[in-house]
Order: C-alpha cells, then structure tokens, then sequence
C-alpha cells in the first residue's frame, strides 16, 4: 500500500525509528461508544459534571458523587478498547521512544495493552484516600464493578476513598506534567489525536513540541485551534487514521 501525498513524511519518519509522542483526548474512544456522562438533557439528577467533580461537591456529599463515578465506571465497563487504542498499543510495546499521554479516564488504552501511559487526568479505576493517609500510596487500581459500599473505605485507615482523578479546580500532578512535557519537547513526531485542544495545560504541549521541532501532527474530524499550526492534519476519525497508518507502516516493512 502506497503512503499517499499528505503522509509520505510522517509514515517515512515513523519508519525510521523516530521518537514519537501522542496525546490523545475522547476522539480516540468514540468508536468505543464510551458515553459522555451527562445523562438525559445533559444532567445526572439535576447535577451538572462541572457541580459534581468537585472537591467542594465531595466534601459535602461523598456518597452521591461516588454514585455518579460507579454509574460511569459500570458503563465503561461495557465499552471494549477499538482499533484506535490497538494501534496506539502496538506503536507502544513496539517502539521504546513512544510515549503517550491521555487526557481519557476511561483506562481503555491500558486495556489495549499500552505501555506506559501517563494519565493527564487521572483514571477512573484509581481511587485514593480523600484524607492522604501515611499508610496509603498516593493512588491506587480498584476495578470493583459495582463498588460497595458506597463511598468506599480506605483499607489502610478509618476514612473513605475518592476517585483517582483530577478534579476541576485542582492542579495536575507535577510528576506527570514534567513528564508529559519532557516528552512533548524531545520527540521527534508529536500526534495529537481525538482531542479539541481546547483544555490546558495538555493543549499546551503541541507547542513545546513545535518549538523543539517536531514534525505535528494532528488527528481529528473538525477542525480546532492546532489545526492551522500543524504539518499534517488528518480530518477523520481517530480509529480510521491510525488504522490506515499502521497500514501504510506495514507495507514498508516499518511495523
């Protein structure tokens, strides 16, 4: 299969090696039927997602906003990992400079196989205690479906669980910044896929790759606020594109 025209250059550029970094948002998991978790009208018993992932929402009801994250953990469950997320699982287990960063909390990438995946957001089958005891790490798995009971005790003291994300108002782990923009300012191809590029900091990181001269890349069926910016911009759905690229790689003898 011939590479066409527009991705010459980056199927030749992953052929070779290159150290490649992608960043993908809830485009990658659309052909998964992941949910958007808003409910009928957009609401989830009159509350909106923006009332609920909230410290303050927690503090004041933790069972309720534990209801609204084992609702959304049991329909992602459901969901499996699509072609999207395999191929972006084989990029990674075949390539020791690939890293990827999601701003997805449905944990359907490590479900696909990814290795190493740096979690922008958190995961929704993290959980940590709410009070930070000394006994705990500082997340952990919990891939109980239903969890009970609701909310759930901290196993290593006498205080409750919260879900293993980052909460609007609250900042991004450190670790994983430093991380995720180590990557986005050293590789050699940066992919953003499925994703607005609306939502900072991970909006940001395009441009530490642009600066440190990266060959950008941006996968997306409309077009966003990268899309004049970039190389190469693939307007289709993110299963699609990376499917036909993991074609095009196989046919050179790059896959």
């Amino acid at each position: 299969m011939a590479a066409a025209p527009q991705t010459d250059t980056l199927v030749e550029l992953l052929s070779a090696g290159a150290l490649v970094t992608v960043v993908t948002g809830a485009g990658v998991s659309a052909a998964s039927n992941v949910p958007t978790f808003r409910g009928d009208g957009g609401l989830w018993r009159r509350q909106r997602p923006e009332e609920l992932a909230t410290a303050r929402a927690f503090a004041a009801d933790p069972a309720m906003v534990w209801e609204w994250y084992d609702w959304r953990r049991g329909l992602v469950a459901a969901c499996q990992p699509n072609v999207g997320h395999e191929v972006l699982a084989a990029w990674s287990q075949r390539w020791s400079g690939f890293t990827l960063v999601t701003q997805n909390v449905d944990g359907l990438h490590e479900r696909a196989g990814t290795k190493g995946v740096v979690r922008f957001h958190g995961s929704l089958w993290e959980v940590q205690c709410w009070s930070a005891c000394r006994a705990s790490p500082a997340r952990w798995w919990d891939e109980r479906v239903p969890l009970e009971p609701l909310p759930p005790a901290c196993p290593h003291c006498d205080g409750i669980l919260r879900p293993g994300v980052v909460w609007f108002g609250e900042a991004i782990d450190g670790l994983v910044l430093e991380r995720s923009s180590k990557a986005a300012a050293s590789c050699d191809v940066f992919l953003v896929v499925g994703t607005s590029s609306l939502v900072h900091p991970a909006a940001a990181l395009i441009d530490l790759a642009r600066r440190g001269g990266a060959y950008t890349v941006e996968i997306n069926p409309e077009a966003t606020p990268v899309t004049s910016r970039v190389d190469l911009a693939l307007s289709e759905p993110a299963e699609l594109a990376l499917d036909r690229l993991e074609q095009l790689l196989a046919a050179r003898g790059g896959a």
